[in-house]
């Protein structure tokens, strides 16, 4: 019901709402997304990213380069 409610307001154009509103829907579209996710949670990775290693980064050679100690 209240999607309806939300879709008759957005046909009407942008309308002022309160700010405790507007966090009411914000809210329950977040809960909406994670339980979303939990129903699926082969899409919950977000956009279907791989995660990459950490372990590619260069090693600080900042001591060799200067000639300290």
């Amino acid at each position: 019901m209240p999607d309806q409610h939300e879709d008759q307001a957005a046909s009407e154009g942008p309308k002022k709402i309160s700010l405790a509103e507007a966090m009411k829907q914000k809210l329950a579209q977040k809960k909406a997304d994670q339980a979303a996710q939990k129903a699926n949670p082969q899409h919950a990775s977000g956009s279907g990213q791989t995660v990459k290693s950490q372990m590619t980064k260069k090693v600080n050679n900042q001591r060799r380069r200067t000639g300290g100690s």
